[in-house]
């Protein structure tokens, strides 16, 4: 088993996580290397929790896991550890991605970096597209945080995007997912030029 950092909404998603370590701990998927609430002092300085994060919790993965809702491409800190995870740094390297929309952000659409991924997890989808346009990535997935599209745009990058449902049903649909993203993690090729969130931000309406 590999182990994974889930990245999540704390308030809002924590129930998600908990219904996927539920998931785990009956089909042995992983190894779970994730924060959990009130792990870290938030009074720390935004630079310590980054280093916190990094070293004590993504210093031991080698696959992010992100669970997207409705508020999570506002949170810093899923920022922080999304950046801190593709990050190849001297002591240890970046990790693979895989991100899974949560029962309320659901898409029509996935995204699959291998072909053994679409045979096996998509079987029903016979013609892929690829897809070159902020906009159009947007329009698929208006719940994303910007630095996985820019990754979806990055040709390189790996980066799976699937659906809560797909893995409830099959829980071996998130093994493959998850034993890609290790395996592909080194040639893995992140687009960082974005600079981390400072700050939450919350529009007035979803």
């Amino acid at each position: 088993m590999h182990k994974v950092f889930i990245s999540y909404h704390h308030t809002n998603e924590g129930g998600i996580k908990e219904k996927l370590l539920r998931i785990n701990r009956e089909h042995n998927i992983f190894i779970d290397c994730s924060v959990s609430t009130g792990d870290i002092d938030e009074n720390l300085e935004p630079q310590a929790i980054r280093q916190t994060i990094r070293r004590k919790y993504l210093s031991g993965s080698t696959v992010i896991l992100l669970l997207v809702g409705r508020e999570t491409k506002y949170r810093k800190h899923v920022d922080w550890e999304l950046y801190s995870s593709m990050y190849n740094g001297t002591n240890f390297g970046r990790s693979g991605v895989v991100v899974l929309n949560a029962p309320d952000c659901e898409s029509d659409y996935f995204t699959a970096p291998s072909d053994e991924m679409k045979r096996i997890i998509y079987p029903h989808i016979s013609n892929w597209k690829s897809i070159d346009s902020r906009g159009e990535y947007e329009k698929r997935y208006p719940h994303l945080p910007p630095r996985i599209i820019d990754n979806l745009l990055k040709k390189g990058s790996k980066v799976s995007v699937s659906n809560w449902s797909n893995v409830v049903e099959n829980p071996e649909r998130l093994r493959l997912l998850i034993d890609y993203a290790h395996n592909a993690r080194s040639n893995c090729e992140y687009d960082m030029r974005r600079q981390m969130r400072m700050k939450d931000y919350y529009p007035s309406a979803f």
